[in-house]
């Protein structure tokens, strides 16, 4: 078979498995929100667990399947470290820039509280700070994944506790709790196997191309992995509920570095390519404590869609840098 051909087919194989994923993923949330709800359990945990693990789960899925086939020998550890953290700063990215832009320009206006600020904005950069540090030579030992996940479970506990956290939007409760969880757990093993022939994919494309991994991660997971948080964001905006979309986003981005990279760093450890730790967190780190500080120095806490096209414009200047200054990875 012509390479042509050949790469034409792994494209199309790799897109179905990536919209497999997404799609189960999030099929899977709905029908655990159900439960938590016939169950009537409480919404600061639900927001916490369900719905911020929940619309990571791409990503997390991904870190998990990765880090097997390091550990077995099936995925080659430094083209899959690559994809992966990739695909975890990217979806990210997403989220931070391109998902609150949009949210700020379809809903108009919102108040960043000081409870806000102080329970979730500040310990996202503080994530990002801890996510360069560990990473800063190159991999994410045992020990480092092992500290990324304490600080997650750390997080959670204060968040419960506190009665901080993410805010849901409340759905109906399951009519047959029996049958959702059967259901649930179908399209979670769903989500793996699809992850799994991706990765697969993903590393056998970046072989033929000679292309980066990890750009090739921002890409693919990176951007797919976020539609589950954009279903979130136009759900608010339709419900008129925009600091639930707030905080969903600003929680993804604390879960994914802590449980993601610290998971996959805890079972095979991860090589860390120059530009993650150059650019891609040292980037979202800078634009957020830029971002923090405009909006309550300057604004006095109110974001407009002025703020929106400024983020709008930051997500595509963060990839325009990447592409400009580390083609290769």
């Amino acid at each position: 078979m012509p390479v042509s051909g050949e790469l034409l087919t792994l494209v199309s194989v790799g897109a179905v498995a990536l919209y497999t994923l997404v799609t189960a993923a999030g099929s899977a949330i709905d029908r655990l929100l159900a439960l938590a709800e016939y169950y009537d359990v409480d919404e600061v945990v639900v927001g916490m667990t369900v719905l911020a693990v929940g619309t990571s789960l791409p990503e997390l899925s991904a870190h998990v399947i990765a880090s097997l086939g390091i550990l077995s020998g099936d995925l080659e550890y430094r083209t899959t470290s690559a994809v992966v953290i990739g695909g975890n700063t990217g979806s990210s990215t997403v989220q931070q820039f391109l998902l609150v832009g949009v949210l700020l320009i379809g809903y108009g206006r919102l108040t960043l509280t000081r409870s806000f600020v102080r329970e979730s904005y500040l310990p996202m950069l503080g994530v990002f700070a801890v996510t360069i540090a560990v990473s800063w030579d190159g991999t994410v030992s045992r020990l480092d994944g092992v500290v990324l996940l304490a600080l997650y479970l750390a997080y959670v506990g204060v968040s419960v506790t506190g009665q901080g956290g993410t805010a849901t939007l409340r759905e109906r409760p399951s009519t047959d709790p029996r049958r959702d969880a059967l259901v649930a757990t179908g399209l979670l093993v769903l989500v793996l196997i699809s992850t799994s022939l991706m990765l697969s994919v993903i590393e056998t494309v970046v072989e033929m191309l000679a292309l980066g991994g990890s750009m090739i991660g921002i890409v693919t997971i990176g951007v797919a992995a976020a539609l589950p948080e954009l279903t979130a964001v136009v759900d608010a905006i339709r419900r008129r509920s925009p600091n639930v979309a707030l905080g969903t986003l600003v929680g993804s981005n604390v879960v994914n570095p802590l449980l993601g990279i610290g998971l996959g760093g805890a079972l095979s450890t991860y090589y860390v390519p120059p530009a993650v730790v150059l650019w891609d967190l040292p980037f979202k780190l800078v634009a957020g404590a830029g971002l923090l500080g405009w909006t309550l120095y300057v604004k006095d806490g109110e974001l407009s869609r002025t703020e929106g096209g400024y983020l709008l414009g930051l997500y595509f200047a963060f990839v325009v840098g990447r592409l400009l200054l580390f083609p290769g990875q």
